[in-house]
């Protein structure tokens, strides 16, 4: 199976997403983060720097689990078109909608 280039737009998403997640993360270890959420380091370090820029959706489930943030927070983060960060304040639960 030949995978596609990724759009600049899908690069750009990605560099969002994992600033997103070291904000996140903040002072607590990589480590720890990563084998709370079942990935390996390395997995969640390729993310936060955005060399992954379409990681498996279980995997970020996982990671925004684990750091407090609903899926609908990460979503709405990354599709943001001015990539401004949106998250601040107390971290969102999983299926606590974020207002438009």
């Amino acid at each position: 199976m030949v995978r596609l280039p990724l759009t600049p737009a899908e690069v750009e998403r990605g560099q969002r997403l994992g600033a997103l997640l070291r904000r996140a993360r903040g002072q607590r270890s990589m480590l720890g983060t990563a084998l709370a959420a079942g990935v390996s380091p390395e997995t969640l370090r390729k993310i936060e720097s955005g060399r992954v820029a379409t990681p498996a959706f279980p995997t970020i489930a996982a990671i925004a689990d684990v750091l407090g943030l609903s899926l609908d927070a990460v979503w709405s983060e990354i599709t943001r078109s001015d990539g401004g960060a949106q998250l601040t304040g107390p971290a969102r639960t999983v299926g606590e909608r974020v207002a438009s």
